[in-house]
């Protein structure tokens, strides 16, 4: 393919999805974003919150 031919492709290909991109507008977060952001929040809420239970510690053994 000739060079100007395969750069004229591309203006015009370039062209179309820049017209398409200025269309699109979401209209409100989809699921994987609103997932997300909550998983965050959740993440945030449980490193702020206080200490747990202490952990259980095994009673120490004799030795003779």
């Amino acid at each position: 393919m000739h060079s100007d031919t395969h750069l004229l492709l591309h203006s015009y290909r370039s062209a179309e999805l820049q017209r398409e991109a200025a269309e699109f507008t979401p209209t409100r977060p989809g699921l994987r974003h609103r997932m997300g952001w909550t998983l965050v929040e959740l993440g945030l809420r449980l490193a702020q919150s206080g200490p747990g239970p202490a952990p259980a510690v095994a009673p120490a053994t004799r030795t003779a």
